[in-house]
């Protein structure tokens, strides 16, 4: 049974209309088109659906039955039809993206703002998230996009680099290190140390580097691990460590009355990247706010 849209669609405006003449003229096509395609469409279901007269059309029985299951599909399918031209106009839709709190917080409000004023009817959903939970909300779709940084072994995710983040320590501002002319990563040796808590991706980078670099601080047994990076923060200003944090916090953590340094020898950094599923196909709105953001920092 090949039954096509062009079919029902003459079905539906000759049943509503009464002539073929007429349903000809609004389906801008020849009446002689039209009864070929009732004609396919009577074939294809076995059925009559008219009884023709010399000067009168009139449904039958079936034609009768059929004709709001007809007009439902034709109308569902002009529907969809029209949705993706809205869709792909930008005229509509929807984008979620997870991102840290830090990022979340300061990075990307000016960024969606930027892009909402430009596309007005796309909604954009920001995820406030862990940075381990950024990558397991792309990998299971909750999210269309992320921000963070994607292991390197990992094969399911595609990460576009938007900017750099600089591995630095935020310290109160009575902290000794503060009088030195430089810190270094050997410096905090002795500190107490405040920071992400294991299987974060920005302690599990850290740690590589320092591993590479063969700088032993032996942050699983000195380090305070801490969820929220407000919280590390805190926790500074409060004069309970040093933190190790990234760059990403330099404006929170000076706002607060901190010091922050970037240790040298050696200078560590981290790619903070747009995250995407590698077999997912984004939508057109998520397409335009992938290509807006990374257009927005380059």
């Amino acid at each position: 049974m090949d039954i096509t849209l062009k079919q029902l669609r003459a079905f539906v405006t000759v049943a509503n209309l009464g002539q073929f003449t007429l349903a000809a003229n609004r389906l801008g096509s020849s009446q002689s088109a039209v009864s070929t395609l009732i004609r396919q469409l009577e074939q294809n279901l076995n059925l009559r659906l008219f009884d023709r007269h010399t000067r009168l059309l009139r449904l039958t029985q079936a034609g009768m039955d059929i004709l709001p299951i007809a007009a439902r599909t034709v109308a569902d399918i002009e529907g969809m039809v029209e949705s993706s031209r809205e869709l792909n106009a930008l005229r509509r839709g929807k984008v979620s993206m997870a991102a840290g709190t830090v990022q979340a917080a300061l990075l990307l409000p000016p960024l969606v703002r930027g892009f909402t004023r430009l596309y007005p009817e796309i909604t954009v959903e920001l995820h406030d998230v862990a940075e381990k939970t950024v990558l397991e909300q792309v990998a299971n779709g909750s999210v269309d996009l992320g921000l963070g940084t994607v292991p390197e072994d990992d094969t399911e995710l595609i990460g576009t680099r938007m900017i750099t983040d600089e591995f630095l320590v935020v310290l109160h501002a009575d902290d000794p290190l503060v009088r030195r002319p430089e810190v270094r990563w050997t410096d905090l040796a002795d500190c107490k140390l405040i920071g992400p808590q294991r299987g974060n991706p920005i302690r599990d980078r850290l740690e590589n580097e320092l591993v590479r670099n063969g700088i032993a601080l032996s942050l699983d047994k000195s380090m305070q691990e801490v969820a929220l990076p407000l919280t590390i923060i805190g926790m500074v200003e409060g004069g309970l460590g040093v933190a190790i944090m990234t760059s990403a916090v330099t404006r929170l953590a000076t706002s607060m009355g901190l010091v922050v340094r970037t240790p040298k020898e050696p200078h560590i950094t981290r790619e903070v990247s747009l995250i995407q599923k590698r077999a997912r196909s984004l939508s057109p709105a998520a397409r335009r706010f992938r290509d807006f953001l990374l257009k927005s920092v380059h």
